[in-house]
């Protein structure tokens, strides 16, 4: 047996792990050890474990990761996400979908802290998902909006997913960080666009709510002072080489407490509970990297990536026929694996096929795009069957929504996810132009 077709098995056999829901660490780990073992013999094997998880935890740069979290825990217990949430119900409540829509928005604007999906999805629909059924918004649009809009917790800045990425493909975290926020606004118009649509076409899906008196109005847009901080701060700080992105994290999280303390939302048992909250969270990603650390040795010690990336090379294929490929690829293990999984198992294999192409552009601009495509990826497998994690979430939190009624309200939102990719596929600066600007 060639090393490529015991790449193959090896894979194959992940993926039965993972369908019979072995813990994906676990997966992970089995998997990549046998592939090793039959390489380098189990000697070997014994060897990697005994390094392995402690030079892959102790990566300075995953630093940045329980940071972030913390970030988000923080801003989450310190009622951010409520004031933000209101602030655009007073503004867009009293059109037509206008709820859904200011949800969508106050989802755009928590993923600006939060950097999670599940927490943005989960933690905006506490006050979202009461008020769009107390004025008789349909189960299916309040929880597809809610399942969608979480999803913008990962695409804009700061994200978790994009940390892993940047560390994975060795690239710049505040380049990352520029490279999202367009295609994050993108996809805020869009689902906004979707639900004007969808509401069009079925108005008895969401009345329109009371306006409310400009006064009112006005004064709730001091609520996103607070996020606006923040997210400059963090952002621009990296950006312009003010501190580095762990430096940046830890100013991120620390601003955030401070702002929400001051605001009176966070109080000693908030803090309490966010750091075990991300303690927790920290502990679940960094066992899935030690898993997925045994799985990327075994793929360089076979050198399939490499391999795969010559034939592609060699083979005449259009360099946008391959990207569409990947990007297709993507798509349908989204369908059947959580997103961190799948960066961590296919950016070792598909990032040095694409970094091979010839797409007119720089090698750090290619980088950047390929990240802000595989990471709208991931966002949509947050949203689609069998897994669709957000959405089982939200759907948990309306227990008078059917699992399939929740499953039909993200179709418009699926529709113009598909609609962004092509989008960004065909104008790849949508990504590369912020990080460009000097």
């Amino acid at each position: 047996m060639t090393h490529y077709e015991l790449a193959l098995g090896v894979f194959f056999l992940l993926m039965a792990l993972i369908v019979i829901r072995m813990p994906i660490a676990i997966a992970m780990f089995l998997a990549g050890a046998f592939g090793f073992s039959q390489i380098a013999g189990w000697d070997a094997v014994l060897n990697l474990m005994s390094e392995a998880p402690y030079s892959r935890v102790s990566n300075y740069e995953l630093s940045v990761i329980p940071l972030f979290l913390l970030m988000g825990q923080l801003a989450t217990r310190g009622g951010l996400s409520q004031q933000l949430y209101r602030s655009a119900r007073a503004w867009l409540g009293h059109y037509r979908g206008g709820i859904a829509i200011a949800t969508i928005g106050g989802c755009a604007a928590f993923g600006a802290i939060c950097g999670s999906s599940i927490a943005t999805g989960a933690t905006m629909a506490t006050v979202a998902l009461p008020e769009m059924r107390r004025y008789g918004y349909s189960g299916s649009l309040a929880t597809g909006a809610l399942a969608a809009g979480g999803t913008l917790g990962i695409l804009i800045p700061p994200s978790i997913v994009l940390v892993i990425f940047s560390i994975l493909t060795e690239q710049s975290l505040g380049n990352l960080f520029l490279a999202a926020i367009i295609p994050g606004i993108i996809a805020t118009l869009g689902y906004a666009a979707a639900i004007a649509i969808y509401v069009r076409a079925r108005p008895q899906a969401a009345p329109p709510a009371e306006a409310l008196a400009m006064a009112e109005r006005i004064a709730s847009l001091w609520a996103i002072l607070p996020v606006a901080v923040i997210f400059t701060v963090v952002v621009g700080g990296i950006y312009l080489g003010v501190f580095t992105p762990t430096e940046g994290a830890a100013v991120g999280a620390a601003t955030t407490g401070l702002l929400a303390a001051a605001l009176g939302g966070l109080d000693f048992r908030g803090v309490r509970l966010a750091l075990f909250d991300t303690a927790k969270l920290t502990g679940m990603i960094f066992i899935i990297l030690v898993g997925a650390e045994f799985y990327s040795a075994f793929l360089a010690l076979s050198q399939t990536p490499q391999a795969l990336a010559r034939w592609i090379g060699e083979s005449g294929f259009a360099p946008l026929t391959v990207l569409v490929a990947i990007v297709i690829v993507y798509l349908l293990l989204g369908c059947v694996m959580d997103g961190l999984p799948m960066i961590l198992i296919t950016v070792p294999v598909f990032y040095p096929i694409v970094i091979g192409l010839d797409f007119g552009m720089g090698l750090d601009a290619l980088a950047m795009w390929f990240g802000i495509l595989v990471l709208i990826a991931v966002e949509v497998g947050l949203i689609t069957p069998p897994i669709g994690i957000n959405v089982y979430v939200i759907n948990s939190m309306a227990r008078d929504v059917r699992i399939t009624e929740s499953f039909k309200g993200i179709v418009p939102f699926f529709l113009s996810d598909l609609a962004r990719i092509a989008l960004i596929i065909a104008f790849p600066a949508t990504c590369t132009f912020l990080p460009g600007v000097k």
